[in-house]
């Protein structure tokens, strides 16, 4: 039990930042959004190689950390997948034009996303299916409390979710292809589980229920976006709320499982 000491603390130390967020504003928003990008990845990859080894935390830096900045970079120089955008200079350093801190945040979320997932689904397909829709749900927070930070911008953000402009459909749609072919390559490279699963399990999944819970309140409540509180509820609820009735599931859910 010691070694949960850290997924702990650091989630602990997440949930405080993201609790801080609303009482910001400007350049201490800005550096706070940093900041809980590098708690949210040192989180992901730690449980990661607690719970399932060092095989699967470079699992998940090389498939989201790496493969999130090459999409990232081919989408800021060509528009694909997410449609025509620019970042800032509002979130540090820049290559390639991407903020470094960005492939970080796909790391972050992709591990809860996976996991929860394992949860959920019997099969690789549906695995996918599931981790990848809620990932891709999770944008539809990010995007228009980012946009309307200026952190980032569309050049042509037509059409919309209604009541959330500034953010195409086609951001999203972008999401979903990218999280299928991320979730593929983390389930196959990924591993087993070193640990019972409640046990090694439970932070990762707290953090996707917080993620959940707390996105939809900060939305509807601290930031004045009730749309894409209202839209995120349902569309990333879909993914989240069936994990949990199976949180007391006590079968070991195996990466490795025929699809």
């Amino acid at each position: 039990m010691r070694r949960w000491w850290l997924p702990w603390t650091l989630l602990a130390a997440l949930v405080l930042a993201q609790i801080w967020y609303p009482l910001t504003e400007g350049d201490a928003r800005a550096r706070l959004t940093v900041l809980t990008v590098l708690l949210g990845v040192a989180f992901s990859v730690s449980h990661a190689l607690l719970a399932r080894g060092p095989r699967a935390a470079a699992a998940l830096v090389l498939t989201a950390t790496l493969g999130g900045f090459a999409v990232e970079a081919i989408g800021v120089a060509t528009g694909f997948p997410f449609g025509s955008y620019e970042y800032s200079g509002r979130l540090g350093p820049r290559l390639l034009d991407v903020p470094l801190i960005i492939p970080l945040a796909w790391t972050w979320m992709a591990w809860p996303a996976w996991l929860a997932a394992l949860r959920v689904a019997r099969r690789r397909a549906a695995r996918v299916a599931v981790a990848a829709a809620g990932l891709a749900a999770w944008d539809v927070f990010l995007d228009p409390q980012m946009v309307a930070e200026d952190y980032w911008v569309w050049r042509d953000p037509v059409p919309a979710l209604p009541g959330v402009p500034g953010v195409p459909i086609g951001n999203y749609l972008g999401w979903i292809g990218f999280a299928v072919l991320l979730m593929i390559a983390l389930g196959a490279a990924a591993g087993r589980a070193t640990a019972g699963p409640e046990r090694s399990d439970a932070p990762a999944l707290a953090l996707w229920l917080w993620t959940y819970a707390s996105s939809v309140l900060a939305h509807a409540v601290f930031l004045s976006l009730p749309a894409s509180a209202a839209w995120g509820a349902v569309l990333m609820g879909a993914a989240v709320l069936p994990l949990l009735p199976r949180l007391r599931d006590p079968l070991l859910p195996r990466l490795r499982d025929p699809a």
